[in-house]
């Protein structure tokens, strides 16, 4: 559940954001001027601060400049003020985007949500170029080497074709997540994959006849109807 931290002084529009946001499914804090909003973001960490920018005492200039010092999370600015200095000003602080009252809750949430998948997919990114890949991948009686590109199954070895080696290491080392066949052929295939998501399949069928107990009852790549595949063995 992400955390998101509402810096807000105009008490019925932080109540109706955190309502809001409550509702699809965030955590939210709130803090009515910067010296409590500071206060919040080191002690709660929050994934994402949605900051007023008029604010009393510290402004939320101020409050974002603070922020930036210890922490990369994402700012969404809110002012009553459309001035171009303004949302300037406020983007070359930190602030990674910025909305003029008043404006549409949906709008807000929409921003608040493509916001923390941005963020998301940046850590997804940093922890795979920073953690190099481990050359051996156990799950449960299925083990799978990658630098012999052999597989075991309760200690007898098992024989995949390449690729369905290659997409079955790719399942494992992101095991729980599930990718659609597109998704699959761009990073399973690369440059020279084709177009015909029909492929993937195929493939997963060879993957279970050779790794599943019964395969028409995967037990280890499952299938999340309409949307695609995912490891969980």
């Amino acid at each position: 559940m992400a955390r998101v931290l509402i810096v807000e002084d105009e008490a019925s529009l932080a109540r109706t954001i955190a309502y809001n946001l409550r509702r699809q499914g965030y955590d939210v804090e709130t803090a009515s001027d910067g010296e409590r909003a500071l206060d919040l973001a080191n002690a709660t960490r929050p994934d994402m601060v949605v900051l007023d920018l008029m604010l009393p005492g510290m402004d939320g200039f101020e409050v974002c400049r603070q922020i930036r010092r210890t922490s990369a999370v994402p700012v969404l600015m809110l002012t009553a003020r459309d001035d171009e200095i303004d949302r300037v000003v406020g983007l070359e602080i930190g602030a990674d985007d910025y909305m003029t009252k008043p404006f549409s809750m949906r709008e807000l949430i929409a921003r608040v949500k493509a916001m923390l998948r941005r963020r998301e997919l940046l850590q997804e990114e940093i922890r795979h170029a920073g953690a190099p890949a481990r050359d051996t991948i156990e799950a449960g009686e299925l083990t799978l080497s990658r630098a012999t590109r052999q597989i075991t199954l309760r200690d007898q070895p098992i024989r995949l074709k390449p690729r369905e080696f290659d997409l079955l290491e790719f399942l494992m080392r992101n095991r729980e997540r599930v990718y659609s066949a597109e998704q699959l052929l761009e990073h399973v295939w690369g440059d020279s994959y084709t177009r015909d998501t029909r492929t993937v399949p195929v493939h997963v069928r060879g993957i279970r006849r050779k790794i599943e107990d019964d395969p028409s009852n995967p037990t280890r790549v499952e299938t999340v109807r309409g949307v695609g595949y995912r490891f969980v063995g």
